[in-house]
């Protein structure tokens, strides 16, 4: 079958609200440019935040003697036992007060949770989610109450996990968080094996998702990390034996770097991924759930796969019911400009779409929703009206050119791949930045490397003379194609995004060299001036592929993704009050390019044996863009 391709148009879906806000896309749309986005849902499958066929019962286990919540002291269906967690979660100098106020410590911590589950006859997978930090005594757990109504009635078992008791003004407790989690799967195997519950036999333990929001968010991560390890890393003695089934994790506006076993961030692997962040986060004001993306890694041939979402115009606390928009507590319209928010109901939309079409994916082996990771315009029709940036990754995918390895500008991940410019006037690879760090101890950066390419095609002292095309070029050695099995069934895979700023033109030299003029690229450290100049094109470029016989086939790049600079961010009321490094989140673009599409381009190429990858910068006389993970992947059966 032909890959779908989408008009440029539909990569952003913006709003009058947004146009208001002072934001700003690769595109200016009219208003009959906003009616062709909205109408043009595209993919084959049913909405998944449509309820299903499930009566959804509910309940709560708990302790049944929890002094502040009475849910979990006159409610409880299922009593459960309580767990030590005094090597995982110190209160510090507020254990008395804090201890007085809940009537337990550390050591007797409490197994709270209200679950939403499925009448009828299953085995159901098992989804837990746990909130982040927030006023202990504004209970948090009960905010997620329309994802468990949702999927309950799509025949999962849902939780949403009380950790209020670890809340406030304690630091460093996120491994106790993720720990937390895997207590509460150890439960509800119990539940499970106990025909007193409604439990009993009706859940499948190998189909396991873990959703965490804010610290939460950190937490999951370290649940599955944990679930593999015997020991906890900061203190041997405590044993670990949980080897439970966890097929996926998703992260809402998460930190990361709150807990650094052995001083490093915490690795991950082997397991899908999924995270979204708002770029209006009052709170966590960085997308910080991009390192964790980053650094998960997939070693053991299974098949899995990781997604980034940023959603424009949402922000921290709207994911949650109970935190609602106030970022920064029941003060916040003093400090932050909430009126470009998104509504929360639509904002809760989103996730509802992409949590259930996620668990689809990951625990049901429903391909149906996949291209939605990797293009969000093929849900153009379902989406709330904003715009939207998503990276995507698969475990088959194989790097040409990754960036990270050596400070060699001309070699490339994969053995014997070398890279070279042509009539550039930027050429350099750098960290990537996030536009503020989420505490003092914590790097800013991404903690990932990119490529920076500017150009400009215009020849100085001469407004009608153009030079050659500047390039970069990826050059593959003999039987790489072979060696990898690469086909038309194969995907070229690359991420990119446009920044500000541009090299001057170049003077006029014989063959028509590179120079840049005395106009400096703003763009070169990615912190340069966000304003734009009125006559900046949209930037475009080809990608040109060739083979081992010479024969080329050239798409257009846009043609599978939006190419978009920053989108210009003001969260609080004051400009002057804005403490980031940038007034904008650099987050680049996933594209994934058929190899059946350059055949069908050119029907002599053959994409078994491709020699060179060249972005070629013909579609736009000047511009800068970062570029990132270079290789290809496969589309595996089912996906």
């Amino acid at each position: 079958m032909k890959a779908q391709r989408y008009p440029a148009v539909a990569g952003i879906l913006a709003t009058t609200a947004v146009a208001a806000a002072g934001c700003y896309g690769p595109l200016r749309l009219t208003p009959s440019d906003h009616a062709t986005v909205l109408s043009e849902q595209r993919l084959e499958a049913a909405h998944p935040a449509t309820p299903g066929p499930y009566e959804v019962r509910r309940l709560y286990y708990g302790s049944g003697t929890d002094r502040r919540r009475p849910e979990y002291r006159d409610s409880v269906s299922i009593v459960t036992e309580t767990v030590d967690a005094s090597k995982l979660v110190s209160l510090g100098q507020s254990a008395k007060e804090r201890n007085g106020y809940w009537g337990f410590t550390p050591k007797e911590f409490p197994i709270n949770g209200r679950a939403w589950y499925p009448e009828g006859e299953g085995l159901f997978p098992l989804v837990l989610i746990v909130h982040g930090n927030h006023d202990m005594k504004d209970f948090s757990d009960p905010g997620y109450g329309y994802l468990g109504e949702l999927l309950a009635s799509r025949g999962y078992v849902f939780a949403s996990v009380d950790m209020n008791f670890i809340n406030g003004s304690i630091r460093n407790e996120n491994d106790g968080r993720g720990w937390f989690l895997l207590k509460h799967i150890d439960a509800f195997k119990e539940f499970a094996a106990d025909e007193a519950t409604p439990f009993h036999g009706k859940i499948d333990f190998d189909r396991v998702a873990l959703i965490g929001h804010s610290r939460g968010g950190e937490a999951v991560g370290h649940a599955a990390a944990f679930n593999r390890l015997s020991r906890y890393p900061d203190d041997a003695s405590l044993e670990f034996d949980f080897n439970h089934g966890i097929r996926a994790i998703i992260a809402i506006a998460p930190v990361d770097g709150q807990y650094l076993p052995t001083g490093r961030f915490v690795p991950v692997e082997n397991v899908n991924y999924m995270v979204f962040h708002g770029s209006h986060d009052g709170d966590v004001t960085s997308f910080h759930g991009l390192r964790l993306y980053n650094r998960l890694s997939f070693t053991d041939n299974g098949d899995y796969f990781k997604t980034a979402i940023y959603m424009y115009r949402a922000n921290h606390g709207q994911w949650n019911t109970v935190w609602g928009n106030k970022d920064n507590g029941p003060r916040s319209a003093r400090r932050l400009d909430l009126r470009g928010l998104i509504d929360g109901e639509a904002q809760r939309e989103f996730g509802e779409i992409y949590i259930s079409a996620f668990l689809e994916t990951t625990l049901r082996d429903n391909p149906d929703y996949m291209p939605m990771f990797r293009d969000h315009r093929v849900i153009g029709g379902w989406l709330p009206e904003t715009m939207y940036i998503t990276q995507f990754e698969s475990s088959s995918f194989r790097p040409l050119a990754s960036f990270e390895e050596d400070i060699d500008l001309t070699t490339g991940t994969a053995p014997g791949v070398t890279l070279e410019g042509d009539s550039l006037g930027t050429w350099r690879e750098n960290l990537l930045d996030l536009r503020s760090r989420n505490r003092p101890t914590t790097s800013s950066s991404q903690d990932n490397n990119a490529l920076w390419l500017g150009w400009n095609n215009r020849v100085a002292g001469d407004e009608e003379a153009v030079g050659t095309p500047a390039s970069y070029a990826i050059a593959l050695p003999d039987g790489l194609g072979s060696e990898w099995g690469l086909s038309a069934a194969s995907h070229l895979d690359l991420q990119l995004g446009a920044v500000e700023g541009r090299p001057g033109p170049r003077r006029p030299a014989d063959g028509d060299q590179a120079e840049a003029g005395e106009g400096q690229d703003e763009a070169e450290t990615g912190r340069g001036d966000t304003g734009r100049d009125e006559d900046d094109e949209p930037v475009d470029l080809s990608v040109v592929v060739t083979d081992a016989n010479g024969e080329s086939a050239s798409v257009r790049l846009s043609d599978y993704g939006p190419i978009r600079r920053p989108l210009e961010t003001v969260v609080r009321r004051r400009n002057d009050a804005e403490s980031f490094d940038n007034q904008w989140e650099l987050v680049l673009q996933s594209f994934s390019l058929p190899l059946a599409d350059l055949v069908e381009v050119n029907p002599s190429f053959d994409p078994a044996t491709p020699r060179e990858i060249r972005l070629l910068f013909d579609r736009t006389a000047a511009g800068t863009v970062v570029v990132d993970d270079i290789g290809f992947s496969e589309t595996r059966p089912g996906r």
